[in-house]
């Protein structure tokens, strides 16, 4: 994540902390510190003692991780809970832009949050106070990536047995990265009448498919679906079958994936299979909240799109663990089947209060490549 636990680190220190950082390749170490710097370069099934050792013979009592699914974290969290350490959590925001989470114990799938309506329902609504932009930077994010794969990638040799969560090549990386630049720039002209059939021939006709990138934990580790490929078959199938013969079907792929997927042949292969090819839709780049303002439902596995979702007042379905599937604010329960006909839309007075505790215990004000939170700094 760039420079943001650096900057992290230094902010601990500031305030008398004991502080140390352990990585596993030389990107992990460009990013650190030298004086409190560990490096990790074992085999991974010498992992769960060295942490093991390591959190008693420096006696921490507190750990941050980025993301709880990847090897080392899972590790290091299941690790740390044993030894009754303080696991604390970074992630994406669960509400963007202008939020990241910081979660204790861990997020998403793995979140202690309520899913109890009633708890919700209890609570007072307050003016929560609008974010102030984050200021997020692409160019510090792809930056940081670039020097990231490259010194991971060049000194290899120093980290011999590290095991990344995907791909780690630097030059396949750079090669998405151009693909995607370049894909951006194509789709901005070949795009350009979906906005058209969004906002007039097809508004408030059409269930909205946000898709998840294809290597999403949220999805290996908090769903029953193992690729992507598999949720598209399962909702065109019961699409074809189950939905109102006047409605659509509308697929937005994932940003992050521009690079690495394209599933608009796969799409169009399974919609003439089933015979609705003329009702489906799929594309990459149309703005997002003009898919929400404009759609009848949304369906997903479990993407924070799916709370934006909510805040759109729309029937949402998640088809996997998501840490808002909570009845009154999704359709919890309900079967796709049934979605297609009967779907209610989300209670504004429970998202409002749920919104408000969310920002409250696990949303932070700022951003990995942008303005550090002020609880942070």
């Amino acid at each position: 994540m760039g420079m943001f636990f650096k900057k992290l680190d230094r902010s601990f220190r500031l305030k008398g902390a004991h502080t140390f950082r352990i990585g596993f390749n030389a990107g992990d170490q460009f990013f650190s510190y030298k004086d409190n710097y560990t490096a990790f370069r074992e085999r991974p099934e010498e992992w769960p003692k060295f942490i093991e050792d390591f959190l008693q013979k420096h006696q921490i009592e507190k750990i941050f991780l980025f993301g709880d699914c990847r090897y080392y974290q899972t590790v290091a969290r299941q690790v740390s809970y044993r030894l009754k350490i303080d696991v604390f959590v970074f992630e994406e925001g669960y509400l963007r832009p202008h939020y990241i989470t910081m979660e204790k114990f861990g997020v998403n799938g793995f979140s202690s949050l309520s899913r109890d309506p009633k708890f919700y329902k209890s609570l007072k609504v307050k003016n929560t106070p609008e974010p102030k932009h984050a200021h997020a930077s692409k160019t510090k994010m792809v930056i940081s990536a670039i020097i990231y794969y490259a010194m991971a990638n060049i000194l290899q040799f120093r980290y011999p047995y590290y095991r990344h969560h995907r791909d780690f090549s630097a030059l396949q990386e750079f090669f998405h990265g151009v693909r995607s630049a370049w894909r951006k720039i194509v789709y901005m002209f070949s795009e350009k009448k979906y906005m058209k059939i969004i906002e007039e021939d097809i508004a408030k006709k059409y269930y909205f498919v946000p898709l998840q990138t294809h290597n999403d934990f949220q999805i290996l580790q908090h769903s029953s679906y193992r690729s992507i490929e598999k949720f598209i078959i399962e909702v065109l199938e019961s699409f074809a079958h189950h939905a109102p013969k006047e409605t659509f079907l509308v697929f937005k792929h994932h940003p992050v994936d521009r690079g690495r997927k394209n599933y608009n042949a796969f799409i169009l292969q399974q919609a003439k299979l089933l015979r609705i090819e003329e009702r489906v839709f799929s594309f990459h780049d149309v703005y997002l909240p003009t898919c929400l303002k404009n759609a009848k439902a949304t369906i997903t596995i479990n993407s924070t799109v799916g709370l934006t979702s909510i805040a759109y007042d729309l029937p949402t379905l998640t088809m996997g663990d998501a840490v808002y599937d909570i009845d009154g604010l999704t359709n919890h329960g309900k079967s796709l089947k049934k979605f297609w006909q009967q779907h209610k839309k989300p209670n504004e007075v429970l998202y409002q209060k749920y919104r408000q505790y969310l920002i409250s215990n696990t949303q932070l004000n700022g951003s990995f490549y942008g303005k550090m939170p002020k609880e942070l700094v």
